[in-house]
């Protein structure tokens, strides 16, 4: 193993240069791969965690430059999920082995705190054997601990770009890197397990940002890390900008695994988007989480924000089996059980 990614794999750290040094280059692809499987393996066995994932509404009042659900988005077909339907999809979710479930949405003020509280108790209530994760945005500390008191487990919130020139040129100038990340350490100091992330190949993005990215998450050591490669949507301003790359991902993916061995770590429907193999490669570079989608197929082409999003014209149990044997081919085994991050 070359000594510098020994190094990491001991430490979970390097300088900048020497993270610099292995972002930019693939001359150590193999061996961060094989660094990042042992590490993983070592935490986690061959496991890997299913969350089920409910897309209850594309609709959204913010307008992120690089998001096909912002608000500024006419041609969008917007939806919207009622509480019976979220837990029509966990019901199937659970029959299907599911112990997580994730609810996701554009930021959209139509889901007012009690609806997200009471949708949420409810959930509770039928599968109390199961975690609840929401992903809705920004919000108050007090919304956050509203949430969490009626039965929220996990929140994920990508911080996007911890460098704040960076962060205002991927968002409008109403929203800013300073007020994401409070809402990061309100729902870690709240008790959530969190989870943060950014995407590779953002706009603009340098190898500082990714190297100030990588210090925030050591900063906030949250429990999970989703990371994914920037993907572009026609109606944004960014329609004409390049996709992110694959290769950087999987590069990244293991980098995260070595320097916060204890992390869930998600192998992205990005990745597999961008390449047919995409998620067998993130698992194999250090990923232990996959995400299949639960909602129902007539909304999941809805929820675009980017393009050629896959698995949207598949059944949930058909989406379940497919990941499964794309698990097993590439070494690993799904497992049922809620996942809990293990920091020992």
């Amino acid at each position: 193993m070359d000594a510098l990614i020994e190094k990491l794999k001991n430490d979970c750290n390097l300088n900048d240069e020497e993270l610099r040094k292995l972002i930019d280059s693939d001359a150590y692809d193999d061996d961060l791969r094989r660094a990042a499987d042992a590490v993983r393996r070592e935490h986690y066995g061959d496991k890997v965690f299913l969350r089920g994932l409910i897309e209850f509404s594309n609709c959204c009042n913010k307008n992120c430059l690089y998001c096909g659900l912002r608000a500024s988005n006419r041609t969008a077909d917007r939806y919207r999920l009622s509480k019976e339907e979220i837990l029509g999809c966990c019901e199937e979710g659970y029959t299907l082995g599911y112990r997580t479930f994730v609810l996701q949405s554009g930021e959209d003020p139509c889901y007012t705190d009690d609806m997200i509280c009471d949708i949420t108790a409810a959930i509770k209530a039928r599968f109390p054997d199961c975690a609840v994760t929401l992903s809705i945005g920004e919000k108050s500390r007090e919304s956050y601990q509203r949430y969490f008191d009626a039965g929220a487990d996990r929140y994920l919130l990508r911080h996007e770009s911890a460098d704040h020139a960076h962060y205002a040129k991927l968002h409008p100038a109403n929203m800013t890197a300073q007020n994401r990340q409070r809402c990061l350490w309100d729902l870690k100091e709240i008790g959530y397990q969190v989870g943060a992330g950014f995407m590779v190949g953002s706009p603009y993005q340098t190898t500082e940002n990714l190297i100030a990215d990588l210090r925030f998450l050591q900063k906030l050591q949250p429990d999970m890390i989703g990371i994914g490669p920037y993907l572009t949507h026609h109606a944004t301003p960014f329609a004409d900008q390049p996709n992110g790359s694959a290769k950087l991902t999987l590069r990244l993916l293991s980098i995260v695994r070595l320097m916060f061995p204890y992390v869930l770590l998600p192998a992205t429907t990005a990745l597999g988007t961008i390449i047919p193999d995409g998620r067998e490669r993130g698992l194999q570079a250090g990923a232990n989480v996959v995400m299949p989608n639960l909602s129902p197929v007539s909304a999941r082409k809805k929820y675009e924000i980017y393009e050629n999003k896959i698995c949207t014209g598949e059944e949930s149990a058909q989406c379940r089996n497919c990941l499964e044997m794309r698990v097993k081919a590439a070494g690993y085994r799904v497992v049922t059980d809620r996942g809990d991050v293990k920091r020992s």
